[in-house]
């Protein structure tokens, strides 16, 4: 930098005019210690002069077991049975997983009015924080579900070597891991999440997850704290996503905290579209107040969307606190926000919730979500890509189960980019919280329906977390908890006084189940069922008219069960009618909690497995069937049956073989394709009992003039014309077609497969389907019986990380069927993941091209192939041109 350049530079900043970064994270450098092998207290530790050297390297954010994984003193939990090689807590004690965290960093005594903040987003479950010889949090520090800022302004060295030091205590009790849904229930004595003593999905996690497992910053501010703004959109009037728009308002609130030992006068404002939003305010010396701003207009604002119905636009602003007197703010807040408002209603017809956004009713096609990882290791990329996997589902909705946790802002943020609505329970669930006797439950049910124990701590942390999450466009209700609601001094407050004054604008579900949202004519729990179903059941028996859960099975293909099964156990389970769930399965897939319920009575019509390979492409043919059909039969229903339907469940944070749309390494699986076939915006399909035609149109415009084709193959790939006619549908609803007559009688012998075809006045293609059929009996005998199929295809890159596959299937094959498309890396042969496919599991007719782009993630020294089998054509792969 040259002499004048310093000068300016230096002017700039006696001046006031540029400002430093005002947070960071400390995320790495971090040490750490069993407390059992020291016994100096925190006041000695959090010395600089104190030795470190006998620690070892620590995960912050992270848990316990994180950490130990890292220093190899542990093998993963999630490959094998290895989680049965860490010890327990239960058996342990606490004292095993009581740690010792330190970490040094430089940070300078501030000179003047600045202030220095330390905050911990999240600790599991209590401790006591220590910096430079003095202990931080005068009060008890505990619960998973609460954050804490504290001013260490004074306690800095002058020297700006600082320590901090962190002890932090398991939850109390740690619960026993029985087998049952949150093994013993005690876990849930605790205000944290409850999984963690093992669930009918995941094997226990050892150390409860213990440790600093959320992010840790330094803030650094003027005499003026900003924290927790609130923003509210208002939104009149039915729109829709072009042309246009009327205005919007947009109102904002925050608090100021001031931390000086006088009262100060300034100014909260902040920019929106050229116009300054101002308000003026005096705060009273050490002390807290809250502020709100004059309404703001947006002329013709962009609105918020969720997917598949318009844009997700957002707005960012930079809401500040600027002193009399001062040039530069105090404190600011970077906010991102979209325009958007939600409201409900009640179906008198279907007896269930109906959901609207920016006046637009929503049909939800939903996803229940425990959490990202099941050890608490979170990325903004591992997020992203979930997200985005929803995304290519055509689902518009994710909730979150009350037995994890309130989802973190970067989870938000990706519900935000990619439109998925948001349903937050609380820390809450039937299993543990006592809706039902349970002999495997320590206590009994009126003693767990008080459960946690510290009822304050809960209401304390509940508002925390809607300070944390309120501003997110993506979060549309909240739920009291799973399958049961909180105890009612918990329940009454945070229903009447605790959100209407913190939020006041989503909705609020007392539990997910609860007939206001659904009506539960049917008895029962009011959810489900959760096995494999003929597909005939989820078009013809009526189920809760918005089901908050209903699912089935997800088991991986082939290699995604080696990623964590040895080979040893690469067994395909048996069909065996005289035995439980009529399968006999080897014993890890048992612990991967691998509960097929007749999975194999499904496969057997397609024959009987010859080796795991042909179970898993079997399984595979299940599963797209399975979730095709569900969202179907859910679709062909709407606004009739059903308001909606979330699925049990779409991910799995461990290396579980239930419910999943994609495996625990993001490797998709036939699920996620074919309930992706079944939630297109506009699609055409065909009810299984009935063979009638069906368009369904979930947009807000009425479609016109489309041409309906209806095509099938035989075994041999002869083609058949079954109808071809004009078709229109109203917005929003789902429309039945004549019946397809001939097709019982072609199917009789061998089976068969039936194309689709919904195509615009312009031949361009809305939607296309293919199913395929067994014979009279029910057995896919024509599958059996068909030719090997030479396919071709070209791979080319049109994008950077993007590539466009075309499958050629010439005149005269038979129809090459349910080939997977892979990206896989040329040195290993393994896939790359993630990969985002369109479409994948395709079947390509004789004399028809199919293209599949595929997009992901450029790595240096990686070399992408594209690979492609199915179920009549051996393995091909080719470079990508």
């Amino acid at each position: 930098m040259n002499r004048i350049s310093l000068i300016i530079l230096m002017s700039l900043v006696s001046l006031g005019i540029l400002q430093a970064q005002n947070r960071y994270e400390l995320n790495d450098g971090w040490k750490c210690i069993p407390s059992a092998k020291v016994k100096d207290a925190g006041t000695k530790i959090s010395a600089a002069s104190y030795s470190l050297s006998k620690w070892q390297k620590a995960v912050v954010p992270g848990t316990v077991l994180t950490t130990q994984l890292e220093n190899g003193e542990i093998p993963d939990p999630f490959y094998g049975m290895n989680n049965n090689r860490i010890p327990d807590i239960y058996n342990t004690g606490r004292e095993y997983y009581t740690y010792w965290f330190a970490k040094d960093f430089q940070e300078a005594k501030p000179q003047g009015d600045e202030q220095v903040w330390l905050t911990f987003r999240g600790i599991n479950y209590s401790c006591e924080i220590y910096l430079n010889g003095q202990k931080v949090n005068k009060e008890k520090y505990e619960g998973m579900f609460l954050r804490k800022t504290f001013n260490i302004t004074g306690l800095l060295a002058k020297d700006g070597k600082n320590r901090l030091a962190v002890i932090v205590y398991p939850p109390d009790p740690v619960g026993m891991p029985n087998g049952g849904q949150g093994g013993d229930g005690r876990i849930a004595k605790n205000v944290a999440h409850q999984y963690v003593a093992g669930w009918d999905w995941i094997q226990p996690i050892r150390d409860r997850n213990t440790g600093i497992w959320d992010k840790v910053y330094i803030e650094k501010t003027g005499v003026v704290n900003l924290k927790n703004p609130h923003i509210v959109t208002l939104v009149p009037g039915e729109r829709k996503p072009d042309g246009n728009q009327s205005e919007a308002a947009v109102k904002i609130t925050t608090e100021l905290q001031n931390a000086g030992n006088s009262k100060i006068s300034g100014t909260v404002k902040y920019t929106l579209n050229g116009h300054v939003v101002s308000q003026q305010v005096s705060v009273d010396a050490n002390s807290t107040v809250e502020v709100t701003l004059p309404d703001y207009t947006i002329k013709n604002p962009k609105l918020w969307w969720p997917s598949g119905y318009g844009k997700q636009d957002m707005y960012k602003i930079k809401l500040e606190f600027v002193e009399d007197g001062k040039q530069t703010a105090s404190d600011f807040e970077d906010i991102k926000f979209g325009v958007r408002e939600i409201e409900t209603k009640w179906n008198p017809f279907t007896r269930s919730k109906e959901i609207y956004v920016n006046g637009q009713r929503i049909f939800i096609k939903g996803g229940n979500w425990i959490i990202s990882d099941a050890m608490l290791r979170f990325t903004n990329e591992r997020y992203d890509t979930e997200i985005r996997y929803h995304r290519d589902m055509n689902l518009n909705l994710i909730r979150i189960w009350g037995g994890a946790l309130t989802e973190r802002p970067e989870f938000y943020e990706a519900c935000d980019k990619y439109g998925m609505l948001v349903i937050q329970d609380f820390w809450f669930s039937g299993d543990c919280n006592g809706r039902w006797l349970d002999p495997l439950k320590t206590e009994d049910q009126w003693t767990r329906r008080k459960y946690p124990d510290n009822h304050a701590l809960v209401l304390e942390s509940a508002a925390d977390m809607i300070k944390m999450i309120r501003n997110y466009p993506s979060l549309a209700m909240w739920c009291g908890g799973n399958e049961i609601m909180p105890p009612e001094d918990i329940l009454i407050p945070l229903r009447d006084s605790i959100l209407p004054r913190l939020d006041g604008t989503r909705w609020f579900i007392d539990y997910s189940n609860s007939d206001e949202w659904s009506y539960n004519f049917l008895g029962g729990n009011g959810d489900g069922p959760y096995t494999i179903q003929p597909i005939e059941s989820f078009w013809e028996n009526q189920t809760w008219p918005f089901n908050s859960e209903v699912g089935s099975v997800g088991v991986g293909d082939y290699e995604s069960l080696e990623r964590f099964m040895p080979k040893a156990n690469m067994i395909p389970p048996r069909y065996n009618p005289n035995v439980k769930f009529n399968e006999e399965v080897d014993s890890v897939w048992t612990y991967h909690t691998y509960t097929g319920v007749g999975y194999e009575g499904h496969i057997v019509p397609y024959g009987e497995p010859k080796d795991i390979k042909d179970f898993a492409i079997k399984a595979q043919l299940v599963n797209y069937n399975q979730y095709r059909a569900l969202m179907e039969g859910f679709s062909s229903h709407m606004w009739e049956w059903y308001t909606g339907t979330i699925i049990w469940k779409t991910q799995n944070p461990w290396t579980s073989m239930r419910g999943q749309m994609y495996d625990y390494y993001l490797d998709p699986n036939a699920c996620l394709f074919g309930l992706r076939k079944g939630s297109e915006k506009v699609h055409i399909m065909c009810n299984p009992v009935t063979k009638r035609t069906m368009i369904v149109n979930n947009g807000f415009e009425p479609i016109t003039d489309m041409m309906l084709i209806a095509k099938y193959y035989d075994i041999q790939g002869k083609e058949t014309l079954l109808n071809q006619e004009v078709a229109y549908i109203a917005a929003s609803d789902a429309k039945k077609i004549v019946p397809l007559a001939m097709l019982d009688d072609l199917l009789k012998a061998d089976g068969g497969f039936l194309y689709l075809q919904l195509l615009d006045k312009n031949g361009k293609q809305l939607s296309d389907n293919f199913y395929w059929y067994p014979n009279a009996e029910g057995k896919y005998t024509g599958l059996n019986k068909m030719a090997k199929a030479k396919i071709s295809f070209t791979a080319k890159a049109i994008a950077p990380g993007k590539i466009e596959v075309t499958l050629t299937n010439p005149a005269g094959n038979p129809v090459t069927f349910f080939n997977r498309v892979s990206l896989i890396d040329s040195k290993t042969g393994k896939r790359i993941l993630p990969a985002f496919y369109d479409d994948n599991y395709v079947s390509v007719m004789p004399g028809t091209p199919k293209t599949v782009v595929v997009e992901f993630n450029p790595e240096n020294g990686v070399v992408p192939q594209i690979e492609v089998k199915g179920w009549n054509v051996d393995s091909i792969v080719q470079n990508v041109k």
